[in-house]
């Protein structure tokens, strides 16, 4: 593997930490190049120029640890572009200061709990793909409280959950309960599932509509994306 193909692949550990998708699914990767002394330039573009500065200083900061990482890149540089803060979450990358040094003055504290919260709502909605599918094979719904993570077939959607339910140090083996509240790690009981599936299915709904929104506005600001999905 080429570094510059290593660079698109630690990209892809990179996720947009509201939609939980990576960003070059998105589009977000406008250029990636790394030059023959294994010097490294991602350029990041967002849907709006007013994306949440915290949500943006996230990718970026994620997109540097994640290509820093990669064998043979000898120097990083993540750009975020045409984004009214892009000057302050440029600098602050680069220079490995945390978000409150960042913006300073004007934020309250660091990302930690707000990534977190988001992972929990993308345990949430990878909860109800996996419920979803065992419905749509016959399962009854009343015997979701009482499975485990091994009871749900093998496949992508449960890989992607146990990989979240890790993240968050949450019980992802093959015998810990399908259900569990990712606030507190508890299984859910059987008076709690139904409205417990209903806010996951709330949560993924609203995520991939969050998603459609996203990509749409994307294409519309860079009308160049869709000129290179149509031409390959």
């Amino acid at each position: 593997m080429t570094v510059v193909a290593a660079v698109w692949s630690a990209l892809r550990t990179v996720r947009d930490p509201e939609l939980d998708e990576p960003l070059p699914d998105l589009g977000f990767v406008a250029r990636c190049e790394v030059d023959p002394a294994g010097g490294a330039r991602v350029e990041l573009r967002l849907p709006t120029y007013f994306c949440a500065p915290n949500f943006a200083f996230l990718m970026v900061a994620d997109a540097y640890d994640a290509v820093a990482g990669v064998r043979g890149v000898t120097r990083v540089e993540v750009v975020l572009l045409h984004h009214f803060a892009a000057d302050v979450i440029n600098r602050g990358v680069a220079a490995r200061e945390g978000f409150v040094a960042s913006f300073d003055g004007e934020a309250a504290g660091e990302l930690d709990g707000l990534r977190a919260d988001f992972v929990r709502k993308a345990v949430l909605a990878g909860t109800d793909r996996v419920c979803r599918a065992l419905l749509a094979e016959g399962v009854d719904a009343a015997r979701l409280p009482g499975l485990t993570l091994g009871d749900v077939p093998a496949g992508p959607d449960l890989d992607r959950l146990r990989r979240r339910r890790n993240e968050l140090c949450l019980p992802a083996g093959d015998e810990d309960a399908l259900l569990l509240d990712p606030v507190t790690a508890l299984p859910i009981t059987p008076s709690e599932a139904k409205r417990h599936l209903a806010f996951a299915r709330l949560t993924r709904t609203s995520m991939e509509a969050n998603s459609g929104v996203c990509r749409g506005m994307l294409r519309v600001r860079y009308p160049r994306i869709q000129e290179e999905e149509n031409t390959g």
